[in-house]
Formats: C-alpha cells, sequence, structure tokens
C-alpha cells in the first residue's frame, strides 16, 4: 500500500516540479519525493581532479536501508533455481510463486513487490527432514489442509487456524541444505573442480607430434572449449584467468534455425596447455568444494534437466566413476542406468524435486536455462511434517515482503506474504523531520536524457553513474530509473561507467552486456570492509561483502570487467597487512578486473558522524583519529605514503594493479570512476562519502 503525503518538503514545494510525496511499507520510515527534473546531466566543474566530465544522478539522498516476518536468514527460491537468503532479495527481484492452473498448484515466476524491515516474537518449525524455519507467529505457511497461521487458537479473540504437529507443509524442504553449504564459488578447489568436470566433459586437448622429411619436427598443443551457453563459456574463462591460464575467445560456430550460436575460447600456447593439464588432473583426495565444482562443471557441460529429471551423461568410466563419488560426497540420492547402444550412460538424481533443490543448490551450475522449475506441479514426497512448533522467548529482526502472487517458496516450503503493517504507523508523517530520510527521486530522469544526448550539441563524452549516489540503491528496485538511462546512453553511443554497493545491479545484467557491444562500460563494485561483523557495524543497511562479491563473479560471468572500489581503507582497522591480503584474496577470487583503494577522507558532517561511531564501538582509537585528522579532512601524506608501500605489492601479487593513482588522495582511481561523495543517510554506510567533493551536481 503506497501512501500520498501532503506536507512536502519547503524546500521541494518551491521548486514547483515536485509531483507527489509517498510513503511505502517496504521502505519504513523513508519519504520519496517524486520530481520532474529539469536535467539530466551533470557536468563536473573543471577544477575537479575527477576522472570524468559528466554524470547522472537520478536519487538525491539514498535508500540503503536494511530490509531486516522471516528471519532474514531463510532460503528463497529465486526464479533462476537458486536460492539466495532473504536479507538479499530485493524489490523488484524475480522470484518462484505459486499459482492454481485447473486442478493442481504450479511453481510460476512472480516479482518482489515490497519488501520491509520489522521486530516480532520468533518462533522456530523443524520438520521431518531437518527444515528449519524461523518466524514470526503471523506468518501463514500452506499445508495439506490449506492456509494455516504459526500461531492461534481453537477459540476467542485469537481463534485462526494453526500449525500443530503433524500438519505436513507444501513444497520440497532443505533436505539438510542451509546458507553455509551453499558452494563457495571464490574457492580453488571449486574453481579446479569445475574446469575439471567442464574440460574433461566437453574441452579439448589436442597433443600432436609432426616429423618433418629433413629430420626432428614440432609440437602442437591446443585447448579449446566450444558451448552455446555464454555463462558456463565466461566461467570456465573467468576460473582459467584466476589459475593463470589466459584464453582468447572466436566465434564457433553460426546461429541457424535449429541451432543456437555457438563461441570458444582457446589457446595454443604449451605452457597454457601444460597448466590446464594440471589443473584437470584427478586429485587424491578432493574435499567438499571440489566435489561441488566437478559436479557443477560437467553438468554444465554433459547435464540436462528434461521433465523434473536430472541426468549427467558420458561414456567414460573415469567421469562417470567420479559423477558418483561426489555425489556420495554431497549426499545426493543418484542412480547409474544402464549403457545405451552407443555406449553412453547417465547418472540420473533421484528424489524428485527436493533431491534435484539440493543438486542445484550444493553445486551450482552456472547455465540458468537447465535450473528453473517453472511450470512444475508442486508436489513432492519430501518429509516435510511439523515435528515441533517452539517459542524462541524473543523479539528478533524480520524481513516481510509482498510478491505478485502472493506467496513465495522459503526453505523450500509455500509461504504466504506477511501480514502488512498498520495503516497508523506511517501516515503520521512530518515533512520536514529527518531530511536524510527524505528521497529525492527524478522519475523523468530518462526521458529528459534521452532529449539531451540527442542534441547535435553533445559531444557523448564518458558519463559516470554513483559519485553522488548510489543509482542501485533500494529505491530503484522500486522506481526502475536506471534500464532507461542504460538503454538512452547505449542508443545515443555514450560511453558510461557504474559504480554501487547495491546488488540489484543483476537485474539489469542482460541490458549491461548488450549496452557493452555498442558503447564502452565500466562497472565497479563498492567492497571497503572483508570482516563480516565490523561491515555490518559500519555499514548497517547495505549488502553483505559477501553478496557484493557475487555480484562481481556475475558480471564477470557476463563477460564484462568489474573492479573493486576498496574505498575507503580504515586506519586503525582496515589497514592490517592481514585484512589488506584476505581483501584482495576476494576480490581476486570473485573474478574483480582490478582494485582501486584510498585512504578514508573525513569531509565536514562525515567526520562527525564517524567519530561518533568510533566512540561507540572503538573508544579506543578516537584520540589516535583526532590527531591523524586534525589538520584536516585528508589523512595525512606520510600516512598515505604508509599505505601505498603496503597496498602496492599486495596488489601485484594477486594481478590486481591495474590502475592509475590519485595525486590528491595518494589512491588508485580507474580511468573512469569515482567513489560518490554524498553525505551518509542513517541505516547507509558511515563511510560512503570519502572522496572530495569536487562534484556540484545540478539537482533538477
Amino acid at each position: 500500500m503506497t501512501t500520498e503525503q501532503t506536507g512536502a518538503l519547503p524546500g521541494l514545494a518551491r521548486l514547483n516540479n515536485l509531483v507527489r510525496s509517498v510513503r511505502t511499507p517496504e521502505f519504513d520510515g523513508i519519504t520519496f519525493h517524486e520530481v520532474l527534473a529539469k536535467s539530466a546531466l551533470n557536468r563536473v566543474p573543471g577544477q575537479s581532479a575527477m576522472p570524468f566530465g559528466w554524470t547522472i544522478n537520478p536519487y538525491r539522498g539514498c535508500s540503503h536501508a536494511c530490509t531486516y516476518c522471516l528471519s532474514p536468514e531463510t532460503l528463497i527460491l529465486m526464479a533462476d533455481g537458486r536460492q539466495k537468503p532473504l536479507w538479499e532479495v530485493r524489490v523488484g527481484e524475480a522470484i518462484i510463486g505459486t499459482r492454481i492452473d485447473g486442478t493442481y498448484r504450479r511453481y510460476v515466476e512472480t516479482t518482489v513487490l515490497a519488501a520491509w524491515n520489522t521486530r516480532k516474537r520468533s518462533y522456530r518449525i523443524t520438520l521431518a527432514d531437518g527444515t528449519e524455519i524461523v518466524s514470526s507467529g503471523d506468518h501463514r505457511f500452506l499445508t495439506e489442509r490449506g492456509w494455516k497461521y504459526v500461531t492461534g487458537a481453537m477459540s476467542g479473540a485469537d481463534q485462526r487456524p494453526f500449525l500443530t504437529p503433524n500438519n505436513k507443509l507444501i513444497g520440497f524442504g532443505l533436505n539438510g541444505l542451509t546458507e553455509t553449504t551453499q558452494p563457495q564459488y571464490f574457492d580453488a578447489d571449486y574453481r579446479r573442480g569445475y574446469l575439471t568436470g567442464m574440460i574433461r566433459g566437453d574441452g579439448m586437448m589436442i597433443s600432436r607430434d609432426y616429423p618433418q622429411r629433413s629430420g626432428g619436427g614440432s609440437t602442437v598443443r591446443l585447448f579449446r572449449l566450444a558451448l552455446a551457453d555464454v555463462e558456463a563459456l565466461n566461467r570456465s574463462r573467468l576460473f582459467l584467468e584466476q589459475e593463470g591460464v589466459q584464453t582468447q575467445t572466436r566465434p564457433f560456430a553460426v546461429a541457424t534455425d535449429t541451432r543456437r550460436a555457438i563461441s570458444s575460447i582457446y589457446s595454443g600456447k604449451a605452457v597454457n596447455y601444460k597448466r590446464i593439464t594440471e589443473l584437470i588432473r584427478w586429485p587424491e583426495s578432493p574435499g567438499t568444494n571440489w566435489h561441488a565444482g566437478y559436479l557443477s562443471g560437467v553438468f554444465d557441460a554433459e547435464g540436462s534437466c528434461s521433465q523434473g529429471v536430472l541426468r549427467i551423461t558420458n561414456m567414460n568410466v573415469e567421469i562417470l566413476d567420479n559423477i558418483q563419488t561426489s555425489m556420495v560426497a554431497l549426499g545426493i540420492d543418484h542412480v547409474l542406468e544402464a549403457a545405451r547402444p552407443n555406449g553412453v550412460r547417465c547418472v540420473r538424481v533421484t528424489g524428485g524435486l527436493p533431491m534435484r533443490s539440493r543438486f542445484f543448490n550444493l553445486v551450482g551450475p552456472a547455465i540458468d536455462r537447465k535450473l528453473s522449475i517453472t511450470g512444475r506441479a508442486v508436489k513432492s514426497d519430501a518429509k516435510l511434517q511439523i515435528v515441533s512448533i517452539e517459542d524462541l522467548g524473543s523479539t528478533m529482526d524480520m524481513i516481510d515482503i509482498t510478491t505478485g502472487t502472493g506467496d513465495f517458496i522459503a526453505n523450500g516450503v509455500v509461504s504466504h506474504n506477511c501480514f502488512a503493517r498498520p495503516t497508523h504507523e506511517y501516515l503520521d508523517l512530518d515533512g520536514g523531520k529527518d531530511f536524510d530520510n527524505e528521497i529525492i527521486v527524478k522519475v523523468n530522469v530518462a526521458e529528459v536524457l534521452r532529449k539531451e544526448l540527442a542534441k547535435p550539441t553533445w559531444g557523448k563524452h564518458p558519463v559516470a553513474l554513483g559519485t553522488n549516489t548510489d543509482p542501485y540503491q533500494r529505491a530503484e528496485g522500486r522506481y526502475r530509473l536506471m534500464p532507461g538511462i542504460i538503454a538512452a546512453l547505449a542508443e545515443s553511443g555514450t560511453p558510461f561507467s557504474i559504480l554501487t554497493k547495491g546488488t540489484l545491479l543483476r537485474r539489469d545484467l542482460d541490458l549491461l552486456e548488450e549496452a557493452s557491444r555498442v558503447v564502452p562500460v565500466d562497472l565497479a563494485m563498492s567492497i571497503a570492509i572483508y570482516d563480516h561483523e565490523l561491515q555490518q557495524s559500519v555499514e548497517p543497511g547495505t549488502p553483505s561483502t559477501k553478496a557484493r562479491l557475487a555480484t562481481v563473479t556475475a558480471i564477470r560471468e557476463r563477460g564484462l570487467n568489474c573492479s573493486v572500489f576498496m574505498m575507503p581503507i580504515l586506519p586503525f582497522l582496515t589497514d592490517t597487512k592481514a585484512h589488506l591480503d584476505e581483501a584482495m584474496r576476494q576480490a581476486k577470487a570473485a573474478g574483480a578486473s582490478g582494485v582501486l583503494y584510498s585512504a578514508l577522507y573525513l569531509k565536514p558532517g562525515v567526520k562527525d558522524w564517524y567519530l561518533q561511531w568510533l566512540q561507540g564501538e572503538r573508544p579506543d582509537l578516537v584520540p589516535k583519529y583526532r590527531e591523524l585528522y586534525q589538520r584536516g579532512a585528508y589523512a595525512p601524506k606520510e600516512y598515505r605514503k604508509w599505505l601505498a608501500a603496503r597496498i602496492h605489492p599486495l596488489m601485484r601479487a594477486h594481478g590486481l594493479d591495474h590502475r592509475r593513482e590519485d595525486p590528491a588522495t595518494g589512491g588508485i582511481l580507474s580511468t573512469a570512476l569515482s567513489q560518490p561523495a554524498s553525505t551518509p543517510a542513517p541505516g547507509e554506510s558511515l563511510i560512503a562519502a570519502e572522496l572530495p567533493p569536487d562534484l556540484a551536481p545540478t539537482l533538477f
């Protein structure tokens, strides 16, 4: 439910371009002021040190607030067949819901329309297959006898249908799966397992000696992998690159009426052939991550999922034996089917949708089209009887979402939309209260941009997004301004760059990939802190480091470059060699094209805020910070030199030193991007604005 606010901010009312001010339940505490922008392109002042001349800021302010009636760790089934924790799910994302079709309830794709945080008393529901769900008492789940609340009563004011032991929930359950058992895509064992399955399953390794009449001879070493599915090809290329093997890409076969286009990666270098041979050697004692990677690779290469039946086909005994060994290691039920007349055999996953879901989530294949369950009937033999319902005796942060179908799949069971908040909680508004929670939205920005880019005087200069406020903040899930902006820039031939903390960027990867074919596109994720507890303390409400690194990988798997902005480095907190080395390792493992860094910049306004946070969390560091920043907003030149001497060798060691140094801050800048320079809103990072405020963009 969206409510329109009549008492707009006085400053906006004077601009005569305010459309309306609204609040919605998914953005608790935030008011959106929808305005008609007069311009979209902002010129950067000529004296600025920023390495770009133009910016676009579709929002003013930031809605990166936390989205915390289910536990935030509940796994939600996404439209591509993968599952991810509820706290990672964003408004606008495609997920799986259900719909009645004739006599069957079927899985269908739907969209997250709203998401908001709440605090409620928590209950743990345990099912016979081991699945656990933490929710509020008001949450509803689908049972064999219809929708039931977690708690209720047979009579009185609380009378309503409620769950009891031996009720059976509808779905497929988790079958022992938890967030912590998701595949570790950044792990070296997973990468090597994936390459082993993919290359042994579908690659070509040629080693031939050619004698010459005059004596001697020559040797040809060739590696080639040709695939129609670009996701798997890009993952293979990326994993090889991370193992020191550079490959080239070229078309392999053109598309026909009956066949998709096929591309290939290849290398004719002997050193690369030798390295690949080492990478795909059968390990003596493979670990869990290798098994997961191997099954992912061989499934992408030789697997299928037709009519709900998952099979991996091959005729090589070693490959088949290792498929079965890996499935045993991951607890995936399967059978080896009898050989066909041509000698080919299939390893088939048994156990229906519950085991198929376990396979996908433990293994993590790259090819999305093989994962979808859209259209399948909602039925399974999973043991989803309720064993217990336990009052945990505490109030905790939970997340409420609304979807297009009115339901979603939570921890493998069909879950109803939660209760909306009572209307009175968000109707009594004070238009002038807490301006940091008032987000200005330029609802017509794409339309205005198209007109500006069509002018004969526009020189197709590089344009940067994310220099002032994050274009993929949570509000973008509601307003969807970026698709229009991306299309306008690409169609006009204008190069552009995007810097963001928001994992919502993944929604637009198809558009960005298409745009990159006609104009240069430079993407970067801002990931400053690699200690989870510190990151949650300093950056409450922003996507986790893990989620942002996964976004880097998703970008790179599309064949796009993606830098990691390690900005800012926090003195005495994230400038240790151990933290920096681990940060570089994780960025490299995620596939980052390069790392950019800068020391903490404390401009007026941010400095007081940051020191207040520091006083509460690390009071021992306050005197050190006051001394370090006593002369102004910049860290002293001596500290920046010390930091450069510490971080540059690490960047070189991890192969991430592909950028130039910024003379103003002593940090590294890309050729097209810079860190945002806006003041953080409550719930946003305390350190979202660490580069000098050289930009003075016109708002309207």
